[in-house]
């Protein structure tokens, strides 16, 4: 028995020691890169200007074109993310001004995502590999339930998000491989390849949000020129009045909810296709940066 007691232990020492060690290599590779994905190139990165941040959700990613922000002369880049809920979009910001990035203006999508307080655990856990190194971080996750398992079991975080921040994804960043989502600009265009033309939105309500009000505060304190807007979706939507109740709460939150008319325009009832998200990107630029100067455009040779 005392053997027995004696064995175990080992293995669980043992085991302990191999956590700790798959720990460390997985969160220096992480520490490492800063090509795979918007999180990494932002948190291993310099300090940056623009002149234009976006941020939000796929709502953001799929709608707000770089490249014409670009051709009117705003240094821009596209940080919505798909999948992403608000509390993903203030600490990516928090991120950015701990980096001492100098910003003018940020466009917030704030629509859909003000229905939660929730993480987007896919999205939330490329955040996790710096949960030891960043106060930041650190402190943006400390509420959530599950925290001391993430913090204080090693390697358990990199298990439980296998499928974001895995052996695979490891892997790929050990071998610095590059995804999309850091061309053009950040900007995702979506196909003509109609998805789901019908959405039904009436279970959703729009609530004070804590992470737009962390949003607002950081803006406010760093003299960033917050744009909250509200994105297009379908005609064929129940529940419309979302939008509605959401201006009662923000009524600085410009509805856009409608700018765009026609299925044409629609990869799927809530996001709109590479047609349509030009147009809705040149309806904000002629209504927030009508004094830009366009950049010159060289002829071919």
């Amino acid at each position: 028995m005392k053997q027995f007691l004696i064995f175990t232990v080992k293995t669980l020492v043992l085991l302990f020691l191999l956590l700790v060690v798959l720990d460390f290599m997985y969160t220096t590779v992480y520490l490492q890169a800063s090509n795979r994905g918007k999180i990494d190139y932002v948190y291993n990165s310099k300090p940056r200007n623009y002149d234009v941040v976006i941020l939000g959700s796929s709502r953001a990613n799929n709608h707000f074109v770089t490249q014409l922000f670009q051709e009117e002369g705003l240094k821009t880049f596209n940080y919505g993310m798909s999948g992403g809920h608000l509390f993903e979009a203030s600490l990516l910001l928090k991120l950015m001004v701990e980096r001492n990035y100098t910003i003018k203006n940020i466009i917030i999508e704030t629509d859909l995502n003000l229905s939660n307080e929730e993480r987007s655990d896919a999205v939330a856990a490329k955040f996790l590999p710096y949960l030891h190194q960043s106060t930041v971080v650190k402190n943006h996750f400390a509420g959530e339930n599950d925290f001391w398992q993430l913090y204080c079991i090693p390697f358990y975080r990199y298990v439980k998000f296998d499928a974001s921040i895995g052996f695979r994804e490891m892997y790929n960043s050990i071998k610095s491989e590059p995804t999309n989502t850091l061309k053009n600009g950040g900007f995702y265009a979506l196909g003509n390849k109609k998805g789901n033309m019908k959405n039904d939105i009436r279970a959703l309500k729009p609530i004070h949000n804590k992470y737009y009000e962390e949003i607002k505060q950081i803006c406010a304190n760093n003299n960033i020129n917050l744009i909250a807007v509200m994105t297009p979706m379908c005609s064929n939507t129940k529940g419309l009045d979302y939008f509605e109740k959401a201006n009662k709460i923000y009524p600085e939150i410009h509805n856009y909810e409608n700018a765009v008319q026609g299925d044409h325009y629609f990869s799927s009832c809530g996001h709109m296709n590479d047609a349509g998200a030009r147009l809705f990107t040149a309806t904000i630029i002629k209504d927030f940066f009508p004094l830009t100067k366009p950049l010159q455009r060289k002829s071919s040779q």
